[in-house]
């Protein structure tokens, strides 16, 4: 039970992120959000350090975390270009994608198709994409479709949930090499240092910014440990599928959070719109 609890904090915590995140960039650019978010994650992780048992690392957990790093570097940026030039709630609700796209390469690489529910969770994903953009159907048929496509913090966020797909394989492989809990500091030790020179590349004022704004930043960081936390303490707990499903509710609080705080509109077709996603997943990893 308290598996599924930490999942569910996890969610919560990963969307109050993306929220401090987002009033962020009122203040400074996604260079040096991606970086604080990171950074001000590791003082947190590393008060978990003295009640994790150090393990004994081989290749294949360094080649795993390296390559899940330097793909994440990019993945991290588009995730927050995202947000940032775009509703809450026309990007976050993608993320539901995940499942559809970790079906297409087992097929291709390892053979394996979809079940009946499978083929059905997809189609519900889709369709619940759609719905992200309803009102838009008295304009054609698929012409929520093609809102959703000239939104670019929705292409954007397609593209962060292929990617995701990948690091995640990856992420496991380190996971097995290690442990959760260890892995969670070392992916943002690993990040931190990664994203540094990419922030001192494109960002103006980023040493500037980040003292400056640190009070602003700081949240970011904190709930990004407390999900990272909650996530992997949850996946030592609970089947992984359970986890990531619960995780994926994670949308409905950043669709409230856009409607609180940024005054987003048609809140009602997206919530549905999510929920509905939400549903294909849990017919996807569950059934």
């Amino acid at each position: 039970m308290f598996g599924f609890i930490l999942a569910f904090i996890a969610a919560v915590s990963k969307a109050t992120t993306d929220l401090f995140a987002k009033k962020g960039f009122e203040k400074t650019d996604e260079y040096v959000i991606v970086f604080a978010l990171r950074f001000f994650s590791l003082p947190f992780l590393l008060l978990t350090l003295p009640f994790i048992k150090i393990p004994t690392l081989d290749s294949t957990f360094y080649l795993a975390a390296i390559l899940s790093t330097l793909l994440n570097i990019g993945t991290t940026i588009l995730y927050f270009k995202a947000i940032k030039i775009s509703p809450l709630s026309l990007t976050i609700p993608f993320l539901s994608f995940s499942p559809v796209f970790l079906l297409i390469p087992s097929f291709f690489i390892l053979g394996e198709f979809p079940g009946i529910y499978g083929l059905l969770g997809i189609f519900v994903i889709v369709f619940g994409a759609y719905m992200l953009n309803a009102k838009k159907a008295k304009d054609g048929l698929l012409a929520p479709i093609k809102a959703l496509m000239n939104e670019k913090g929705s292409r954007y966020m397609l593209a962060v949930t292929f990617l995701y797909s990948l690091t995640t394989t990856l992420d496991k492989i380190a996971i097995n090499h290690s442990s959760p809990m260890f892995y969670a500091f070392v992916f943002n030790l690993f990040l931190t240092i990664a994203l540094f020179p990419v922030m001192l590349k494109f960002s103006n004022n980023h040493i500037h910014d980040i003292k400056l704004h640190k009070n602003a930043l700081l949240p970011i960081g904190f709930f990004a440990a407390l999900a990272s936390i909650a996530q992997f303490l949850a996946i030592s707990m609970i089947l992984v599928v359970y986890v990531s499903a619960i995780k994926r509710t994670a949308s409905l609080f950043s669709i409230a959070y856009g409607k609180y705080f940024f005054k987003e509109d048609n809140i009602k077709e997206r919530l549905l719109g999510a929920i509905v996603m939400i549903m294909g997943v849990l017919a996807i990893t569950l059934l």
